[in-house]
């Protein structure tokens, strides 16, 4: 197979991996994939996974790039909150959720963290659509809950303080009885506790 031909075949792929190359031509070789980075067709992601070399990066790629590599997973933490433009910064590590252990990949195109939650706690993602395709991102609730969750040391006002939350932004998209529905879901009586001051401080912030 030439490299046209498999461009050709994986047009539709943000990512691709070398068992998805089989299916097409079970007889290719790995060392054709050396080649092509050599000459600087594609890039290495982690593994197995593979892009064209000019692809296009933003935000959402990357995203869906994460959602691949380390499934399953959805994008959450950071990487959510800075989407839903409640953080001022830009985040530069991809921050995702998943059921298996923690990890953190170090890549060309960026950096992959993803914190593990148990199963019962992986909900509350939707299927954001990206250029015909599917990413999995966490609703803003569920993204703010996750976040509380694994960072158990922000519990007083300074610290709530020290997100620098976008007040408008946050009272423009969240949804409070969905909130706290999935807040219930955690059953964790610290974590209600520090919620519940959470949303106190931000309605009189």
């Amino acid at each position: 197979m030439k490299y046209l031909e498999l461009k050709s075949e994986l047009r539709d792929f943000t990512i691709f991996s070398l068992n998805e190359i089989k299916n097409i031509e079970p007889g290719f070789h790995r060392r054709r994939l050396n080649e092509w980075q050599d000459k600087g067709y594609i890039k290495k992601v982690v593994r197995e996974y593979y892009i064209f070399s000019d692809l296009k990066l933003s935000e959402e790629i990357l995203f869906k790039i994460a959602n691949r590599v380390y499934s399953p997973s959805y994008v959450s933490l950071e990487s959510a909150l800075s989407y839903y433009h409640l953080i001022p910064e830009s985040v530069y590590e991809i921050t995702s959720i998943s059921t298996r252990k923690t990890y953190h990949f170090r890549t060309s195109i960026g950096e992959f963290i993803y914190r593990s939650l148990k199963p019962p706690l992986f909900f509350g993602y939707d299927l954001i659509k990206f250029q015909e395709k599917y990413l999995k991102m966490a609703s803003i609730e569920k993204a703010l809950l996750d976040y509380f969750y694994l960072h158990s040391d922000i519990e007083t006002e300074q610290d709530f303080n020290s997100l620098r939350i976008n007040k408008e932004m946050f009272f423009e998209q969240m949804d409070e009885k969905k909130l706290m529905s999935f807040l219930e879901k955690f059953n964790q009586k610290k974590l209600i506790g520090r919620i519940n001051r959470f949303w106190s401080y931000i309605k009189n912030a």
